[in-house]
């Protein structure tokens, strides 16, 4: 952002912009290896400081270290880590949402390096303990801001592959500190008290580095045309497009999608908790059972690892690095050979697979290990195939996170999962394996390896049945900015019309008549559909006529492709039936009104009321295979709200009066009486 922007306070106003499609359609080039170099490359640090912690964990259990910790000191070290990092995401998560990314990750990553440096220095248990939870205060910063900044960057269509290799970076991390831990731990090179302080020092110096490489990675559009700076963004993502099409050679071709959105300064604390509390619940408890899950898994075994090595297997402190060497490399193969299938086959199979088949080979280790049928050895080989999987779920989860909230909320929304995942599963994780390691009992230790696998089956489990589908889609798609809603709603006003008779509805009574309820909550599931190839005539005969809805799904193979009314086919003259197809007479699903699952069904109420044919097809976890009618909905508002619209059979007088018998009348023909749109049935439900 240009000094001049931050100098002068943006002017807000309702703007419609491409930023989003122009920045989803750009190819590969050079500028989004630099985004993903400078901004990507925290995770080595993150994975050198864990492991770090972790292959140091013997020496300083020994006298001449100086400190001479307990095994449940540190362990408690850890947790330190992970508090820090719990209360650095959310403090500098909210400021990312309100500030920026870019000056976010660049304080961030400051104080990482500061908390670096002081741990290197530290004296007492107490001053390592201070470092160690400032040094994570640093690093849950720049989970918040530098993933919201990596999504928004990147094109969509590669954006799965590109965030877990990302996040798997860790893991080189993790490789590098396991290779530098023996030597710097070996007492014939260094003194007791020098080697693992040193390894601080080299995390320091690699901070430094992508410090001077991240000066060059610009603030996300994205944020910036919401908060009042788009004329900087369009200079901005103008002079991306040079960039990339002199390195690319390509013509990039202008897009056709737009996006209108109500600039704002800043969102509440309370708006946030609304987004993720009544908004998309579904979503939050998806988010919240994957940060746990894998929270616990991977602190509670990574930062005991060397415990364990050391204490059932008798491994020296100096050699430990040689067995976490590699596990981390089965951890970063995991997201980088699994990725690409996260972007095809999609994000629901992948996370739910790779977490369960974690938490079921890691059941089998664990007894494995009860039994005394491992070794070192054997034991390492086991982690690392397990953790194949797990990190590729793992690195999902922060994409997962990322992705299926509105942009105003995603920084902050990064920043609240993961330290509740952290806090529920990390920060406890630590602790009880180190005092279970400390009972010296491998049946005790048992206990965490199972409560881990239950954890992360669970979580799989609830991704197959609420996760959303995310796999290629624009960030705008998968959850609308709240800017946008607001736009819309500062367009349509605050009342709608229903029906022929044009009954006024307000938009407040709507929202609170229907408060809390959902799309899915009224839609019709596996619709009755059509092939696009079926004649006009064969439609009328064979479908309208022994089913008699007034609308349907279009189909070719498995995939909607449209919307087909029968009232607008009626329209066509008699002889074309034979000759015109259902496709030459639906709307597509491109022109057609698609409603995400769970959005307010308030919302969709006001926007079927401004369609011609007041159906709307449902994105249901990313498919569009559910159908949704005014009808419906309106009857719902009826029964929920007391006022009579002449959707269930009444007069459109406002209100709903006393029953009265009606000569020659029985309850199903009455129930067959046409509704105040003019349409008997709904597809899925017969009037």
């Amino acid at each position: 952002m240009s000094a001049t922007a931050e100098a002068a306070e943006p002017q807000l106003r309702t703007i419609e912009t491409q930023i989003p499609a122009r920045m989803d359609r750009l190819p590969w080039s050079r500028w989004h290896w630099m985004v993903v170099i400078g901004l990507g490359t925290v995770w080595i640090l993150d994975g050198l400081q864990v492991t770090i912690i972790g292959a140091i964990a013997p020496r300083l259990t020994e006298h001449g270290s100086g400190l001479t910790l307990t095994a449940a000191k540190v362990g408690f070290a850890g947790s330190a880590y992970l508090a820090g990092a719990c209360l650095g995401a959310l403090y500098f998560g909210w400021l990312a949402d309100r500030l920026g990314r870019k000056k976010l990750f660049m304080i961030t990553l400051a104080i990482f390096l500061a908390g670096s440096v002081l741990t290197a220095f530290s004296f007492s248990y107490w001053w390592f303990l201070l470092c160690r939870l400032l040094t994570g205060a640093g690093i849950g910063g720049e989970y918040s801001a530098i993933n919201s900044a990596i999504d928004e960057l990147i094109p969509a269509r590669v954006r799965g592959q590109v965030d877990l290799t990302i996040n798997g970076s860790y893991w080189i991390g993790t490789a590098v500190g396991s290779v530098l831990s023996v030597p710097l731990l070996d007492t014939n090179i260094f003194a007791a008290n020098v080697g693992w302080r040193l390894a601080f020092g080299i995390g320091a110096i690699l901070a430094l580095i992508i410090l001077f490489v991240r000066r060059n990675v610009p603030e996300s559009p994205r944020w910036m045309f919401i908060h009042g700076y788009d004329k900087e963004a369009e200079e901005l993502v103008a002079d991306i497009e040079r960039q990339v099409s002199e390195d690319t050679g390509q013509v990039l071709i202008d897009p056709d999608r737009t996006i209108r959105i109500k600039q704002r300064k800043s969102i509440s604390l309370l708006t946030i908790a609304k987004v993720v509390l009544t908004l998309y619940p579904r979503r939050t408890i998806v988010c919240l059972s994957l940060l746990t899950g894998q929270a616990f898994l991977y602190n509670a075994i990574f930062f005991t690892y060397a415990l364990v090595l050391t204490k059932f297997y008798h491994v020296g402190s100096g050699s430990v690095g040689w067995y976490i060497l590699p596990f981390a490399l089965g951890n970063f193969a995991g997201p980088l050979l699994l990725g690409r299938w996260f972007d095809t086959l999609g994000r629901k199979p992948m996370i739910a697979g790779t977490y369960i088949i974690s938490g079921v080979l890691l059941l089998g280790t664990g007894i494995l290990f009860q039994q005394g049928q491992l070794n070192a050895f054997t034991q390492t080989f086991a982690w690392s195939v397990i953790f194949f999987f797990a990190s590729a779920g793992a690195s999902a989860a922060y994409l997962t996170v990322s992705e299926v909230f509105p942009m105003e909320t995603r920084a902050m929304a990064i920043a609240f999962f993961y330290a509740f995942g952290t806090a529920l599963g990390g920060i406890s994780g630590p602790a009880i394996f180190g005092g279970l390691i400390q009972s010296g009992k491998p049946s005790v230790l048992f206990i965490g390896f199972a409560l881990g696998a239950v954890l992360m089956i669970a979580a799989g489990i609830i991704e197959l049945w609420l996760g959303i589908e995310a796999a290629g889609r624009e960030l705008e798609d998968i959850a609308p900015p709240l800017s946008a809603r607001d736009a819309d709603m500062e367009e349509e006003g605050d009342d709608f019309t229903l029906g022929r008779s044009q009954r006024i509805i307000r938009t407040t009574r709507a929202e609170a008549a229907l408060a809390g309820r959902r799309v899915a909550d009224v839609m019709v599931r596996d619709p009755v559909t059509v092939s696009g190839d079926m004649s006009i005539r064969d439609f009328i005969d064979d479908v309208f006529l022994s089913r008699r809805y007034t609308a349907y799904p279009v189909t070719e193979g498995d995939e909607v492709v449209g919307l087909v009314s029968v009232r607008e086919v009626l329209e066509l003259p008699r002889e074309q039936w034979g000759e015109l197809h259902v496709r030459d007479r639906m709307h597509s699903a491109e022109s057609s009104l698609v409603i995400d699952s769970e959005s307010p069904l308030s919302e969709a109420f006001r926007d079927l009321a401004h369609t011609d044919v007041h159906r709307a097809l449902v994105s249901d976890h990313g498919r569009l295979h559910s159908l949704l009618s005014m009808t419906d909905v309106a009857r719902v508002f009826e029964a929920l709200s007391g006022e009579d619209v002449g959707y269930l059979g009444g007069t459109s007088r406002g209100g709903f009066e006393a029953a009265q018998p009606m000569a020659g009348v029985t309850a199903s023909t009455a129930g067959a009486q046409t509704s105040a749109d003019g349409e008997s049935s709904t597809n899925g439900e017969k009037s």
